[in-house]
């Protein structure tokens, strides 16, 4: 576990405005992602280019780029905001399920897609949740459980989920435009 230092302008900021269609949940940053001060920065991680693949993104984004994801009514945000590092590696004290709630009361963002099925079980309260969209809601947002981006889980790798997400925000861009 790699501490994060505890001045704020060090941790990676939510990304996050009321009214967005989806809003992306990890474990915590990895220290390539704390390094570059960026989400999902690490070479290896599919997060961006998955982003482009399933239609969500215009073009593929460069992970210092993360900011502009508002344009496109998508946020990110993590679980623990104090730590670095990959999930076996992060306390259980630093995981901040109730923080996660009270973002997605302030929020209302139609769903939630936990890039992590360790922050999904945490924030969903459930032990072992299955990819996809889930039963119920958190705090009136559809959630979805995604198959990690990172390299380390490769071999757990699925992009359905991704895209029934995906499918999901299209579907509330059609409906938006046609009330346009």
């Amino acid at each position: 576990m790699v501490p994060a230092p505890k001045r704020t302008s060090h941790r990676l900021p939510d990304v996050l405005t009321p009214g967005l269609d989806l809003v992306f949940c990890g474990t915590a940053p990895s220290p390539a992602s704390f390094r570059a001060r960026a989400y999902y920065a690490n070479p290896g991680n599919a997060f961006w280019p998955t982003l482009h693949a399933i239609g969500l993104t215009p073009e593929r984004f460069a992970p210092e780029r993360f900011g502009e994801l508002l344009a496109w009514r998508l946020g990110l945000t993590d679980l623990n905001k104090t730590e670095v590092g990959s999930d076996h590696e992060l306390s259980a004290a630093a995981m901040d399920a109730g923080s996660l709630h009270a973002k997605l009361r302030r929020y209302r963002p139609a769903a939630i897609a936990f890039t992590s099925k360790h922050a999904a079980a945490l924030a969903l309260g459930v032990k072992a949740p299955p990819y996809g969209r889930q039963a119920g809601t958190i705090e009136g947002a559809v959630a979805f459980v995604l198959a990690s981006p990172s390299g380390r889980a490769r071999s757990f790798w699925t992009l359905t989920p991704w895209q029934e997400a995906a499918a999901f925000v299209a579907e509330r861009r059609r409906l938006r435009e046609r009330a346009a």
